[in-house]
């Protein structure tokens, strides 16, 4: 079958984003250095991160929170009050940073456009996702725009049948292989994934080599080929 849908993934797939969370993180060891040495304090976020997110979700408020309850867990508690406003601040600057596309991102979209259904697809926090996309000016580019708390093959036999012909005539790309590669092809999706350089642990997953609907490509300006490619095939 044809692909006539195309979703694609946001951060670190149209715009950056991951290298603010290395940014801020390196600044949040600064802080507790006193406290706990880097690879002790990053094992402890991750895995406040990891036990979060199911009552925070993905994103930047996700990751401040955390931040400050790993700060209370090294200090036993005495954490100063100008390092949690501090640990505030570097997250409010997060949410207020302007998106930088990716580059050939805008040229790849113009490409697409009028020849598949555009959809993006991406998780985390409404206001701040929101925000992105407008800030982007890609917006009135795409058909459509999902913002979920999590991406599952469910969610996205959902998405691909109210935004096309079901998931047998959609591709999925994105630079999360848990996220926006795995599940789109357990959903009957094509599944590519494109390589960013800076993954965050959770979103790693191991490749599904082998199977028909994976493919890998160095940059989303290789997309517009690969569709041609597999609907001439």
């Amino acid at each position: 079958m044809r692909i006539t849908t195309v979703g694609l993934d946001a951060d670190d797939t149209l715009w950056h984003n991951e290298r603010f969370f290395h940014w801020t993180q390196a600044r949040f060891t600064e802080l507790l250095a006193d406290h706990a040495d880097a690879d002790h304090l990053a094992e402890r976020l991750l895995a406040a991160e990891r036990r979060n997110l199911g009552h925070y979700g993905f994103g930047i408020k996700g990751f401040m929170l955390s931040m400050i309850e790993t700060a209370i867990e090294v200090t036993e508690g005495r954490v100063p009050g100008a390092v949690i406003g501090q640990i505030i601040a570097a997250g409010q600057e997060m949410l207020a940073h302007p998106i930088e596309l990716l580059p050939g991102v805008e040229e790849t979209i113009d490409s697409l456009v009028g020849r598949y259904r555009l959809v993006v697809i991406t998780k985390g926090d409404l206001l701040d996702q929101e925000r992105k996309l407008a800030q982007s000016g890609l917006g009135e580019r795409f058909d459509a725009v999902e913002i979920v708390s999590e991406k599952t093959s469910g969610i996205y036999r959902q998405i691909f049948a109210r935004h096309g012909e079901g998931a047998d005539a959609a591709l999925m790309a994105g630079n999360s292989m848990a996220s926006d590669v795995v599940p789109p092809i357990e959903a009957g999706a094509w599944g590519v994934f494109v390589p960013h350089g800076l993954e965050w642990a959770l979103e790693r997953a191991t490749p599904p080599e082998g199977h028909p609907r994976f493919r890998r490509i160095s940059a989303l300006s290789d997309l517009p080929a690969l569709l041609a490619a597999i609907n001439e095939g």
